[in-house]
């Protein structure tokens, strides 16, 4: 399936995926970027953009939860955060502590921030659309899993 074909199922959980490991990226990136400063705020917020990046990270490649040895508390406090909308929720909570950096300066965390905030409104669209889009059979791919369509998402190949 090409890029455009892709695009044209408007599938917003894969969409969201994809958008999640950008924003996993540039949180990695932008919040060990922005530790450099005089701005406690700034520390703050860049410490905690670093950290979304690691919790993205498991939110979205689950199999790293039987991989790496994590509490159990962890665990279940990833494992909760399912369904789409608790995806969109965990997002937007995430975005919203970095457009918190517009409080002390425009910093380079605002790309965070809107990526945050786009994956946010991706897995909410995701929610709205329900499981039906997965009950649709594309003719050159094959069947996805029963559990994907109850959880109302679809998965990447490494999830």
């Amino acid at each position: 399936m090409t890029l455009k074909e892709e695009f044209a199922t408007r599938n917003f959980s894969i969409y969201g995926q994809w958008l999640g490991i950008l924003s996993m990226i540039l949180c990695f990136a932008l919040g060990i970027a922005n530790l450099f400063t005089f701005r406690v705020l700034i520390i703050i917020l860049s410490a905690v953009c670093l950290a979304s990046s690691f919790v993205i990270l498991f939110i979205e490649v689950p199999l790293l939860l039987r991989i790496c040895p994590t509490s159990s508390k962890f665990d279940d406090a990833i494992r909760k955060i399912t369904t789409n909308y608790m995806r969109a929720a965990a997002y937007a909570v995430m975005a919203v502590v970095q457009w918190l950096t517009l409080l002390s300066a425009a910093t380079s965390l605002l790309a965070a921030a809107v990526f945050l905030s786009f994956t946010c409104i991706c897995y909410l669209l995701a929610g709205h659309q329900g499981p039906g889009l997965c009950r649709q059979q594309d003719p050159g791919r094959r069947r996805r899993r029963a559990d994907d369509c109850m959880s109302g998402r679809a998965r990447l190949p490494w999830a």
